[in-house]
């Protein structure tokens, strides 16, 4: 889908606030509520936006350390079946194929670092895990919420203010 301007500006406001009005997004981007209602149904229904949550801090809910973990697999294992077996780890907040001599990297939250070091033991025995590389995070230098801040795609500018 292409998005214009007023979409854009749209997602950005909700992208801050997904709890603002429609009124509210209105004033901020120029245009009546109804027309920012009309513009965030025609988002949703084309995948722009796929759905509206609350961002909960980690430390919060007590996940106080964080890790990236590098799995080497054995033979042709398929990426479903990586998918499926780190689906199973709570710890486990996203997980991706790769580039390069790792076959997948882990993004991994927990409480302290022995508790890192189970979750690892854990994945590690999987069947077609070979190996794991892990790191620490010691601290986050940029986070940003899901979709903000995302470069245009044509102009390699930001495309959300």
């Amino acid at each position: 889908m292409e998005l214009d301007q007023l979409d854009r500006h749209i997602i950005a406001a909700l992208v801050e606030d997904a709890r603002a009005t429609y009124a509210e997004i209105g004033h901020q981007v120029g245009l009546s509520a109804s027309a920012v209602k009309r513009r965030v149904d025609r988002l949703r229904e084309t995948g722009a936006i796929t759905g509206f949550s609350a961002r909960v801090a980690p430390r919060a809910l007590g996940w106080t350390t964080e890790a990236y973990v590098e799995l080497f697999c054995q033979g042709k294992t398929k990426p479903s079946d990586i998918a499926l077996a780190v689906a199973k780890f709570p710890e486990v907040v996203a997980a991706a194929t790769v580039t390069g001599e790792a076959d997948a990297l882990l993004h991994i939250r927990a409480t302290d670092v022995r508790h890192v070091e189970r979750v690892i033991e854990r994945i590690a025995a999987e069947s077609f895990v070979v190996r794991t590389k892990s790191s620490i995070v010691l601290s986050r230098l940029v986070d940003l919420p899901p979709g903000a801040a995302l470069p245009d795609a044509r102009t390699g500018s930001r495309a959300l203010p």
